[in-house]
């Protein structure tokens, strides 16, 4: 059976009410967490879909439960969504950084929201179109079906938006794309993310690639490419 619950990790009632109310007219489970703390027992427990995460929150704050849910083997391909506050933005790429898959900026727009959750779970359940379904470059292998990432033989862990990133780029090496093509990749046309958002997913790619990171470069004015021989 599908999996439509959501986890909703909010300390604001209001919001709260609203995003419960609305959520469970779209046919979602909902399970509500007021705290971080409460938030990753729930998230242990209920195993949802999805997690949207308030960044504000008394005791354990959202950037540290978002990094300790990509910490859980059981959790840690589970999406999150970062609900902040308007002129909070360096936190919300700050929540990238540290596995998120997207966020929103309040008072947000209850349509945008829902769209944005149901985007991201269609991502989630449908695997890639793609006609290869395992990539080899140098040290980095690719799993498209598997959706596995291994570096010198080591599985690395990678969020949806960064492995979206890489199997784009893996698949047309010395191809240049540019920010908005990369962001269609990450989004699938599914919500709008700004291209900056995509710099940060590359600069955390390349961290986890280790010694290949250097196969992804910069195209000055462009965008990414990713390099026909990984020399590694």
């Amino acid at each position: 059976m599908e999996n439509r619950r959501i986890l909703v990790i909010e300390d604001d009632p209001d919001i709260l009410e609203i995003l419960e109310y609305n959520l469970a007219n779209e046919g979602f489970e909902v399970v509500c967490a007021t705290d971080g703390e409460r938030g990753l027992r729930e998230a242990a427990s209920n195993k949802p879909a999805l997690v949207l995460l308030d960044l504000m929150l008394p005791g354990i704050p959202g950037l540290e439960v978002c990094r300790r849910l990509r910490s859980e083997p059981d959790l840690r391909n589970v999406p999150i969504i970062i609900v902040t506050a308007k002129g909070e933005e360096a936190d919300a790429v700050a929540g990238l950084e540290v596995g998120a898959d997207d966020y929103v900026t309040k008072p947000f727009r209850i349509r945008e929201l829902m769209a944005r959750v149901n985007a991201v779970l269609r991502r989630t359940a449908e695997p890639p179109p793609l006609d290869e379904s395992r990539l080899v470059c140098g040290g980095i292998v690719v799993d498209l079906l598997r959706h596995e990432v291994s570096v010198d033989d080591e599985q690395v862990e990678l969020t949806l938006a960064e492995f979206r990133l890489l199997a784009a780029l893996a698949q047309q090496p010395g191809r240049v794309f540019p920010g908005a093509s990369l962001v269609r990749q990450i989004t699938a046309g599914g919500y709008q993310i700004s291209e900056r958002n995509v710099d940060v997913h590359i600069a955390a790619l390349r961290r986890k690639l280790g010694g290949h990171g250097t196969t992804i470069t910069s195209v000055r004015g462009i965008g990414y490419k990713f390099k026909e021989d990984d020399g590694a």
